[in-house]
């Protein structure tokens, strides 16, 4: 029996209200090509557990895990090494019970690494504040671009065409109800094709770095020409392993920084869950979206913790709410700050580069091979390489002989013929030599 507590005279008026002539108009942005109807589906009639268990491991079966086989594959996650300290960690009662820190007077240490972690991602990204942790970072993304909207009371967004396409995907979803969304060519989408765009009606300029073909951008043109027009650059971050070795964006000028945490203290886990990261100016605070956690000291003296900045609807009237976020990834950041900490800064600084060592000798050896091209001619733990033939059907036919030769660009950018033969390949500390000589090895077959 279903549970329907509205009757057609409460729906009726509900939609009179909101001046929908029906229910199917709430669905109005959704595209034709994804509605469905509950008569196309040819769903199996019910079984027992034992037969849908033996369902599912077949299903389960047919996918390669990372550490299956040699594994190249990157475009926004990646394969590092969590050391087991971490996962052990992170199954303390404590944390792992823990929810929200609504009672702060029982939370404090919930609270004390989340405002840890607060402290490692300013560092890590060269800002002043950083919140208590995002979904993750295309979702960051969007929320950078709803922010400096409303810093600049502008709706103009320019997106870099070397920003992940699902980032600008999720972007264009999100903030392109308050402004237009304008990006630049995907290719090769250089800092003068960026600020030709920038006017007085933009709001702010999404740029990353690396960017989504492994380039490492230098931000500062782009800062000073969006400064100069009263906009902000927003800076993305996909690999934070990077920023152990790169220059931080704040330093180059960024007025808020949106990351994915998954490299650091979080596996692949099949896409999710992730951890965004998010960094601004101390002056745009209270535009952040998220919570903040803030340090302070009791009547006695004694140092506490407190949620300083909750600027969601649950907390506040909903009209001054920066955010609807019902919560953060508090687990996901825990694991990143635990990680972190086991790191050191040393630490960090070693294993970017080794990434970026490993990156390189890959490069060299693919560059070796007849018709392949290594595009970027400066990147972290990531590039892109042009092969003489399409490279999904390659990575197909290396899949099927045990090889993870890394992602297609066709598939972010399937209705862009130009991308056809381009194929984005990662390299970090968990790969080794023998990876190395099984890719070479295996693409000169296949090309």
């Amino acid at each position: 029996m279903r549970y329907l507590p509205l009757t057609p005279d409460d729906r009726r008026a509900m939609l009179a209200r909101i001046g929908a002539p029906d229910v199917d108009a709430l669905f109005r942005d959704v595209p034709k090509s994804a509605l469905t109807s509950l008569s196309t589906f040819d769903l199996p009639d019910t079984q027992g557990e034992l037969e849908v268990e033996r369902h599912m491991s077949k299903l389960a079966a047919k996918n390669i895990a990372a550490g299956a086989a040699p594994f190249f594959c990157g475009a926004g996650a990646y394969k590092h090494h969590v050391p087991s300290a971490v996962d052990h960690l992170i199954q303390r009662s404590e944390f792992l019970t823990s929810y929200t820190p609504y009672q702060p007077e029982i939370a404090q240490g919930t609270l004390q690494y989340l405002f840890e972690f607060q402290t490692q991602v300013a560092l890590l990204t060269g800002m002043e504040v950083a919140n208590a942790s995002l979904y993750d970072g295309s979702t960051a993304t969007a929320e950078a671009v709803l922010m400096a909207q409303r810093v600049t009371k502008r709706g103009k967004a320019i997106l870099s065409g070397g920003l992940h396409p699902h980032y600008a995907e999720t972007v264009e979803t999100v903030a392109g109800l308050f402004g237009p969304m304008q990006r630049t060519a995907v290719m090769p989408g250089s800092a003068e094709d960026i600020i030709a765009l920038i006017d007085e009606d933009t709001s702010c300029v999404v740029v990353q770095s690396p960017d989504v073909f492994g380039l490492i951008r230098n931000l500062r043109p782009i800062a000073d020409a969006a400064h100069a027009k009263g906009a902000l650059l927003i800076a993305v971050v996909t690999e934070i392993v990077s920023l152990g070795l790169l220059e931080p964006p704040g330093a180059q000028g960024a007025d808020i920084v949106a990351a994915e945490g998954q490299s650091i203290g979080n596996g692949l886990n099949f896409g999710g869950p992730y951890v965004g990261l998010f960094a601004t100016r101390e002056k745009f605070l209270r535009q952040m979206p998220g919570r903040l956690c803030g340090e302070t000291v009791d009547v006695e003296g004694r140092r506490g913790y407190v949620l300083t900045l909750s600027t969601r609807e649950q907390h506040i009237r909903r009209e001054k709410a920066t955010s609807n976020i019902c919560t953060n990834s508090g687990l996901c950041c825990l694991a990143f700050t635990i990680h972190l900490s086991l790191l050191g800064e040393e630490g960090l600084t070693r294993l970017a580069r080794i990434n970026h060592a490993k990156a390189v000798a890959l490069a060299a050896k693919l560059a070796s091979l007849p018709g392949v091209e290594v595009l970027p001619n400066a990147f972290f733990n990531e590039f892109t390489v042009k092969l003489p033939k399409p490279a999904a059907p390659i990575v197909e036919a290396l899949a099927a002989s045990g090889v993870i030769a890394g992602v297609p660009v066709s598939r972010l950018l399937p209705h862009d013929a130009s991308v056809q033969n381009l194929l984005i390949v990662a390299a970090t500390e968990t790969n080794t030599d023998d990876d190395f000589d099984a890719l070479t090895a295996a693409l000169k077959g296949a090309i």
